[in-house]
């Protein structure tokens, strides 16, 4: 992470949301509706304080700013430049995690520990150019890559290798080379529908073996009407 000046650093705080957020119309919007900016300043501040020895008072600034904000993020965390929280409520920033430049972090993600002990690293680190959807979990001293893709609602507790995208619960990695498009969610593949289409289209298999082997009558009607029912189940993924 490179160095700058705390104003300047502040400064790029302030321009992220008309560089990154399409809904925003005019720059005194973000003094209204832009809660992440206010708590990565408000952190910014407190983090300079707390460096310089006064925790107590960097505990407070941060304490008003969860109340405020709803947004919780301890002032020893490290945050790099260019970090833009959208929407933010509900973001957890844990003591030792480390967020690097230029990445995006939707509502709801936590950066949280696994463990209690004092005086370690327990937080994950966060690599450039990364994008953690809404709702994520990225849980414990593990290393997401750079420019990866955490899908919404995910549970990370194994390291990601950069240009990947993690998904599920617990996370795993689906693909490798990132979409150019780092808001893209919508194409993150389904793992659990895979899954279950898989499932299905093996326990046909099997039934149509097993039919061909005992065409009983009444093997024949449940079959049909196990048919149905996989149709319906088909149907219903495929929209």
């Amino acid at each position: 992470m490179s160095d700058a000046s705390l104003w300047h650093k502040i400064k790029e705080d302030f321009a992220q949301p008309i560089l990154s957020d399409p809904a925003i119309n005019s720059k005194f919007e973000i003094f209204f509706n832009y809660p992440g900016v206010w708590a990565i300043v408000n952190y910014r501040i407190a983090h300079a304080l707390y460096t310089k020895g006064f925790k107590f008072l960097s505990r407070i600034i941060m304490g008003i700013n969860q109340f405020v904000t709803n947004i919780d993020i301890h002032p020893a965390a490290t945050i790099g430049r260019r970090v833009f929280l959208d929407h933010a409520f509900g973001v957890v920033i844990g003591e030792t995690a480390v967020v690097e430049d230029d990445i995006l972090i939707y509502q709801g993600v936590t950066l949280g520990g696994v463990n209690l002990n004092r005086g370690q690293k327990r937080h994950p680190t966060i690599c450039s150019g990364t994008v953690i959807g809404a709702g994520a979990k990225v849980l414990g001293d593990i290393i997401i890559g750079k420019n990866c893709r955490i899908g919404s609602n995910s549970v990370v507790v194994n390291p990601v290798p950069e240009n990947s995208t993690a998904v599920g619960i617990p996370a795993r990695v689906i693909e490798k080379g990132r979409d150019k498009n780092p808001m893209a969610h919508n194409k993150i593949p389904d793992i659990n529908k895979e899954l279950f289409l898989y499932l299905f289209k093996r326990i046909k298999a099997l039934e149509t073996v097993v039919n061909e082997q005992h065409a009983d009558k009444d093997l024949i009607e449940a079959d049909k009407e196990l048919e149905d029912i996989y149709k319906q189940f088909l149907n219903s993924v495929k929209q």
